[in-house]
């Protein structure tokens, strides 16, 4: 998708996400999104397109490193549960506790036991959230082994987005089939009723950036919510001109 379609696409829906978290905030609702998929599949792109135009006081992203020593002493959600949001909030988790079932159970940082619990108790937790007012979306990103192969080079070969690429991600190029059953067994384990899982393609971000907003738009409730009316009337007075005491500006960067 060309960007040009794709800004003109997406910009009544940024007013829209506007109007949802204005809703939020009248409201108290709770909004919880969380965006899984494999490597590369674009998540950190998919969560600057909902929270570009949104407060960053208000929407926030929770993106967690591995568990410390002491966390890996807690309760498995533990964690999680002090980033849920609170009254007006919008959180958006960057991977979430579906890591347990995803890249730990493929790449071994978790015992079968483990991951079989993880399962089980998922759909009641998730459930406790919602029963008490959380509105939870999840998202999968699915991307093909070839498109993958294409964006994990350009990490490579881009200085600017070197720091993407960890050995990780490396090891999950030999593990796609092994990502793919894991991914269904945590669909057929975790895809219920209050807490569905929504599938996007994003072999094509752009497009995919545009499915989810709109659906996760679709999915809320009616939330329109009129802005407050500020009345902005004439200065009353020629606008001053910035002064300056103890310091003053830096040299601009020279013009061309």
């Amino acid at each position: 998708m060309k960007r040009e379609e794709y800004e003109a696409a997406m910009e009544p829906m940024q007013a829209e996400l506007v109007g949802m978290a204005r809703w939020a905030k009248a409201t108290g609702q709770r909004v919880l999104v969380i965006f899984e998929g494999r490597d590369t599949a674009g998540k950190g792109g998919a969560i600057g397109a909902v929270r570009e135009s949104l407060n960053p006081r208000q929407c926030r992203t929770v993106a967690l490193s591995k568990p410390t020593e002491a966390e890996q002493g807690q309760w498995y959600f533990q964690r999680y549960v002090e980033h849920l949001p609170t009254a007006g909030e919008i959180v958006l988790f960057d991977r979430s506790w579906y890591n347990r079932a995803g890249v730990e159970k493929v790449m071994g940082y978790a015992r079968p036991e483990q991951i079989d619990a993880f399962l089980e108790q998922v759909p009641v937790f998730e459930k406790l959230l919602v029963d008490d007012g959380i509105l939870l979306f999840k998202y999968w990103l699915a991307t093909d082994q070839a498109e993958q192969e294409e964006r994990l080079r350009e990490r490579l070969e881009d200085p600017m987005k070197r720091w993407k690429l960890s050995p990780v991600d490396l090891a999950a190029r030999d593990k796609y089939d092994a990502y793919t059953e894991a991914r269904e067994a945590m669909f057929a384990a975790t895809h219920t009723a209050q807490a569905p899982w929504t599938v996007v393609d994003f072999n094509d971000q752009k497009l995919g950036r545009l499915t989810l907003v709109r659906d996760l738009l679709d999915r809320l409730p009616d939330t329109k919510v009129d802005p407050q009316e500020i009345e902005f009337g004439p200065l009353g007075r020629e606008p001053a001109v910035e002064t300056y005491g103890v310091l003053r500006p830096i040299q601009s960067y020279p013009e061309s």
